[in-house]
């Protein structure tokens, strides 16, 4: 029998590994600068994470996507990553959480 998994507690595990990975421009993590728009959880522990990048031609485009899928792969409990790259609706300073504003002087 399959092991019993609590999706909500990996959901925030992962959302602790997503706050160690910060935007080379910005002094801000990516969850709290709001370019996580999902993270989805299932019972088969693998992990679909949908994202945007500041812009579309963010430099690092190619690395951060990955970084994200290795770093959550590296929990025990997940079996699979895949990060999908979206940019609808596009990122806007609006998704910037109130205390990555307050960090950033934008409040």
């Amino acid at each position: 029998m399959a092991e019993e998994i609590n999706t909500q507690e990996l959901g925030e595990k992962i959302v602790t590994v997503l706050k160690t990975i910060y935007d080379p421009e910005i002094p801000v993590d990516i969850y709290e600068l709001g370019l996580i728009y999902d993270v989805m959880v299932s019972t088969d522990h693998d992990v679909k994470i949908l994202m945007t990048l500041t812009t579309p031609n963010c430099p690092v485009a190619e690395s951060l996507p990955m970084e994200v899928e290795e770093k959550v792969k590296s929990l025990d409990i997940v079996k699979d990553c895949e990060v999908e790259i979206t940019f609808d609706p596009p990122w806007n300073q609006d998704l910037i959480s109130e205390e990555a504003k307050l960090e950033l002087g934008l409040l």
